[in-house]
């Protein structure tokens, strides 16, 4: 198998040789000694997938042996396959075979995640939070992790983009309601609750990737567009040209959002030219 870019020598050197065909390394334990690694990115595991998996091993053995590290307090944890660990269970094995690594924490959490990015069908959120940790536990740059996981820098970014969603939002892409797509368009709103909004309207109506980013284009040029002023009557027109003509000065004349009423604005320049007014509005018996 050709060598992964990007994991370094000592991590590039422990999937190479875990996934060699020479079996002079593995060992076989027995699988009570053996418990997952509670801190390994992959949280959700299918059913389906895994009885899949455990009727493959039931028929044709396990192929590739575990990744395990010898913990202090007795017995091993798994640093890579738990899939396979768990599908061995359910396929009623009592052994399985393992390769053995003295490794520490850092590199423990560093080959889980690796391994679980390049080979496994995380959900977008748990493949998000992978490259998160990676960069801030880890100090990888979004190069450093394209590299590792081999995947384009791009690609990494908007995956990492994905973790901007709100809570509400993020769920529904972790369960498989709603697309990378979906968030992706989603994303292009500023208003987090726009995003929930939205999130909701395509369950209830089963929105497509299209649909969806059609709606947020939409909503961004509603808000980007100031609002229509509402058209001055003609009436109204008439009436300013007329008071215009008659008292020599500027006048506004405006109806109410709501009602009949409405309001006129006389310009005046000075106390002597408000008197002049005053006068000529003055009702003479």
């Amino acid at each position: 198998m050709a060598k992964k870019s990007g994991l370094g020598k000592g991590l590039s050197a422990i999937f190479m040789e875990n996934e060699s065909e020479d079996q002079n390394n593995t060992v076989t334990l027995n699988i009570s000694e053996i418990e997952p690694n509670k801190d390994q990115p992959r949280m959700d595991f299918d059913d389906e997938s895994l009885a899949e998996l455990a009727e493959s091993i039931s028929k044709h053995g396990i192929l590739q042996p575990l990744l395990v590290r010898p913990l202090l307090y007795g017995g091993y944890q798994i640093v890579a396959g738990e899939r396979r660990y768990r599908a061995s269970r359910m396929a009623g094995l009592t052994e399985v075979p393992v390769v053995i690594r003295e490794l520490d924490d850092k590199e423990t959490m560093e080959i889980a995640l690796i391994e679980n990015l390049q080979r496994e069908n995380l959900t977008p959120v748990e493949e998000a939070k992978g490259y998160k940790t990676l960069m801030d536990t880890y100090g990888f740059t979004q190069e450093q992790v394209s590299e590792s996981v081999g995947k384009s820098r791009s690609a990494v970014a908007n995956s990492l983009r994905l973790l901007n969603l709100p809570e509400e939002v993020l769920i529904l892409l972790a369960d498989g309601r709603i697309s990378s797509g979906h968030a992706r368009a989603l994303l292009s709103l500023e208003n987090v609750a726009d995003m929930i909004t939205i999130s909701q309207e395509i369950l209830d109506k089963d929105l497509s990737v299209r649909q969806t980013e059609k709606i947020t284009q939409n909503l961004k040029k509603e808000k980007k567009e100031p609002p229509k002023k509402e058209e001055k009557p003609n009436f109204f027109k008439e009436v300013e040209l007329a008071l215009n003509e008659n008292l020599g000065r500027k006048v506004s004349v405006s109806k109410k959002s709501k009602g009949k009423g409405g309001t006129i604005t006389l310009e005046f320049y000075s106390q002597d030219d408000l008197i002049e007014i005053a006068n000529k509005l003055e009702v003479k018996e």
